[in-house]
C-alpha cells in the first residue's frame, strides 16, 4: 500500500490527548509511524493503523454501534486501511462506517479531526496468528440517512442505533471506548 507519511505525522504532531492513556497511545503511535516500513499495511507484525468512526444520526441523539463478530462486543465502526484510502485515515474511517452500517456518513462539522486515538492490543486468534497493537485513529461522523441502518453479515452480528446512555452502558467496562463516547456525545450535543 502506498502509504502518506507525511500526513500521518501532521496528523499525530498536531494532535491534543486529553488523557494519560491517549497522551501515551499518541506517543507510541508517534514512534510506529516513524519506524514502520508500511504503518497501513495488516503484514506488519508488531502493529499498524486502523481508522475507525463514531457514527450519529443528523439530530446528534443517537449513536450507531455494530455487534462485532469476532470480539462479540458492541463497538464503533472500524477495520485496516486499504488501498483505496490513500494512506488518509479519515478515508478509512468514512469508508469503514459506511460498509459497517449501510448509511451515507460525512464528518461532522464540528468535530476534532481525528477525535480520539487508542492503542489496543489483537490477540492471536488462529494458528500462523501473532498478537499485535492496532493503533486506532477515531472521527465522529454523521449519518445522512440514518434509516438504512444495517448490518454487514460479514462484518457484524448486527447494527443498531442506541441513546447515548444506552451507548455508555455498553462501554462502562471499556475505558477507551468510554472515552471516544464522551467525546463524540459533547460534540454532537453542541449546538
Amino acid at each position: 500500500m502506498s502509504t502518506s507519511p507525511t500526513s500521518l505525522h501532521e496528523l499525530l504532531a498536531h494532535y491534543v490527548p486529553t488523557d494519560d492513556k491517549e497522551r501515551e497511545d499518541v506517543a507510541r503511535m508517534r514512534v510506529f509511524a516513524s519506524e514502520l516500513e508500511q504503518p497501513f499495511s495488516r503484514n506488519q507484525e508488531r502493529a499498524h493503523f486502523t481508522g475507525s468512526a463514531v457514527v450519529v444520526d443528523p439530530s446528534g441523539e443517537r449513536v450507531a454501534m455494530v455487534h462485532h463478530a469476532k470480539v462479540r462486543r458492541w463497538l464503533q465502526p472500524g477495520g485496516h486501511a486499504e488501498e483505496a484510502d490513500a494512506g488518509s485515515m479519515e478515508a478509512t474511517a468514512l469508508r469503514e462506517a459506511r460498509e459497517e452500517t449501510g448509511c451515507r456518513v460525512r464528518l461532522h462539522a464540528r468535530a476534532p479531526r481525528p477525535l480520539d486515538v487508542d492503542v489496543h492490543t489483537i490477540p492471536a486468534r488462529k494458528a500462523g496468528d501473532r498478537e499485535h497493537l492496532h493503533l486506532d485513529v477515531r472521527y465522529l461522523v454523521v449519518a445522512e440517512n440514518p434509516e438504512a441502518l444495517a448490518h454487514d453479515p460479514g462484518e457484524s452480528l448486527g447494527a443498531r442505533w442506541l441513546t447515548w446512555d444506552e451507548a455508555l452502558a455498553q462501554a462502562a467496562d471499556e475505558k477507551a471506548l468510554y472515552r471516544l463516547l464522551q467525546k463524540a456525545r459533547a460534540v454532537a450535543r453542541a449546538g
